[in-house]
């Protein structure tokens, strides 16, 4: 556990010293009055801050509350249009092979469309929601 511990920290130390020696020595090159050097506070949120990519603030977007309403909206909307007839047909119907086959064929592409739809509001939308709450949100992680 503290070895895990020691090489999660020396990465962030590795990032932190990354993204701000080259800063500090273009303003030493370009002998500027002010060495733009990183508060301690900053430093400090990154240790605790599940990243391992060093940014003096983390940039930050409050519509995502909007897109898992949406997208619960639209999962309902395709379920109760799509889903729900095709079960409520077959049941007054006598049983058939065919009639049950035809029925999950018929569902099968909104089923799809609402498993995309729940991975997309749950995994993309709630849980940057929750980063947004928490004032943590790497949207520059890829670069």
């Amino acid at each position: 556990i503290l070895l895990v511990l020691q090489v999660r920290l020396v990465m962030k130390a590795h990032s932190f010293v990354r993204e701000n020696v080259p800063r500090v020595l273009s303003s030493v090159k370009d002998k500027s009055s002010t060495v733009p050097i990183p508060r301690i506070s900053q430093y400090l949120y990154f240790l605790f801050a599940p990243t391992l990519i060093y940014r003096d603030n983390y940039p930050s977007q409050t519509f995502f509350l909007f897109q898992v309403l949406g997208s619960l909206f639209y999962a309902y909307y395709i379920f109760v249009r799509l889903c729900i007839p095709q079960f409520r047909n077959s049941s007054q119907e006598t049983f058939n092979l065919r009639g049950l086959v035809l029925c999950i064929f018929n569902s099968i592409l909104p089923g799809v469309l609402i498993l995309f739809l729940v991975f997309f509001a749950f995994l993309h939308c709630w849980l940057n929601a929750f980063a947004e709450m928490m004032r943590f949100a790497d949207r520059m992680f890829y670069k």
